[in-house]
């Protein structure tokens, strides 16, 4: 039997919980991941400005700042399109981004580019490993047949995380500093 809850005219909705998990790292450290929401931006701007400038190249392709409206596109991912997920540890009393992966799908939601990036200080303890496999499992729930990447050739962590979780290498044939990391998402997950 299904029960039926009357409302009076005051009462307020209560909000969705927000899908999270915690998650050790390789050093026993443990993180908090959860989709990036419009209120990250703080933490997004200072995310990306404590990154090194080879990572924020490598993450971007060139040089950024993190503007307004580029951080309001990287906090206000599409729904129906799109997946962002951030790593936040806790940091004296407020919380702190660590690391980001995010897709963005085609119209025809079958292939979606990828992203990933991690502080410098929190690379090589398998975070983005973490990051990238929920976003590969959102990617494939969603019916995504291929997830790909734009990669600088000399961007070596993304080479080795890439091979790790399955993606093939091929040199990209419109850009000789570049690379494309593909995963065929139908494939049964390594």
């Amino acid at each position: 039997m299904i029960s039926v809850r009357a409302y009076s005219a005051e009462a307020k909705p209560v909000p969705a919980p927000i899908m999270q998990w915690k998650e050790t790292l390789r050093d026993g450290t443990t993180v908090l991941i959860r989709p990036i929401q419009p209120g990250d931006a703080a933490l997004g701007r200072r995310f990306i400005q404590r990154l090194s400038p080879t990572s924020r190249r490598f993450r971007f392709l060139g040089e950024v700042t993190p503007s307004v409206q580029l951080l309001d596109q990287l906090t206000n991912p599409d729904p129906t399109h799109d997946a962002a997920f951030i790593a936040l540890i806790a940091d004296g009393g407020e919380k702190r981004e660590i690391g980001v992966a995010r897709f963005s799908a085609r119209a025809d939601g079958r292939v979606c580019e990828c992203a990933v990036v991690v502080s410098d200080e929190w690379q090589q303890r398998g975070l983005a490993t973490v990051l990238m496999r929920h976003l590969i499992d959102v990617a494939r729930a969603r019916g995504i047949e291929c997830m790909y990447s734009v990669d600088a050739a000399e961007n070596f962590g993304m080479k080795d995380l890439a091979e790790h979780l399955g993606f093939r290498r091929k040199a990209d044939p419109h850009d000789a500093k570049q690379v494309l990391h593909s995963l065929d998402l139908k494939a049964a997950a390594p």
